[in-house]
């Protein structure tokens, strides 16, 4: 199958309006691949916190109608990259939206860990509370956003629930790079999955965003992987080395869960 990662300039000069026209665009230009992946945030820009209200949306709002639309004329699954989303409460919420090739909306997911340390997006938003796994025609696909690639948890409950191939839509810093590069393949290699980490470039609220989107198959080798410019990251992968590399490695059948701790003398 391959795949696609469309890695965009976001920044506070390009209104969303026109961000979401041109990267439609450029997904329904994408017919022939399986799966096209956006990053995080890219509508109103994931730093730039001074917009979340303004630029939150609703599940069905413009970006999943645009999106919808654009999946279905490539004849694509596309992971939109996440919106700021606002519940019927009024919470806001950074949401992962995932669409089949009909353009039909087969899962979302509200990011669990919320970046800020007591400010920006884990004062602004909600948490999410769910796993998110969604069947594909090729495969199982699992949900996470960003900050989440900090966690193994999360990437360990994804392949409990069954994934093969999760996708991390992200809007990384760009002077944590290293960081970025080395927690995309230790997730990969750990749970012998393949992950596909979409992260934007150009600079908004104060922060330059990383760029370096990337494909990493379940052994850790990174088969793509930008660099710094706006560009689209393509990547032919064979989701049955999924199954032979876990059944050549057998790492995730030697687990041992529920060990105690104990204290020594």
């Amino acid at each position: 199958m391959r795949v696609s990662l469309i890695q965009p300039v976001v920044e506070a000069s390009e209104p969303a309006a026109a961000r979401r026209r041109r990267l439609a665009e450029q997904v329904r230009g994408r017919s022939g691949d399986d799966l096209v992946v956006l990053p995080e945030l890219w509508t109103a820009g994931a730093w730039a916190y001074d917009r979340f209200a303004q630029d939150a949306e609703p599940l069905d709002g413009p970006t999943a109608r645009t999106m919808s639309a654009a999946a279905r004329h490539a004849g694509t699954w596309l992971h939109a990259g996440s919106i700021v989303e606002r519940d019927t409460d009024g919470t806001l919420y950074n949401t992962a939206l995932l669409f089949d090739r009909s353009g039909e909306l087969r899962g979302h997911y509200r990011k669990i860990h919320r970046y800020g340390f007591d400010t920006g997006e884990a004062t602004l938003m909600g948490g999410g509370r769910d796993i998110v796994t969604v069947p594909a025609d090729f495969g199982v696909v699992g949900l996470a956003i960003c900050y989440d690639l900090r966690f193994p948890e999360l990437f360990r409950g994804l392949v409990d629930a069954g994934a093969e191939l999760i996708v991390v839509p992200a809007a990384w810093p760009a002077a944590r790079l290293s960081h970025w590069q080395l927690l995309t393949r230790t997730r990969a290699l750990e749970e012998q999955v393949f992950l596909l980490a979409c992260c934007a470039t150009g600079e908004h609220g104060g922060m330059e965003q990383g760029g370096h989107s990337t494909v990493v198959d379940p052994w850790g080798t990174v088969l793509a992987e930008a660099d710094r410019d706006e560009r689209v990251v393509t990547a032919d992968v064979d989701m049955g080395d999924v199954a032979r590399i876990r059944s050549a490695l057998p790492v995730l059948r030697d687990r041992v869960l529920g060990l105690a701790a104990t204290t020594g003398r």
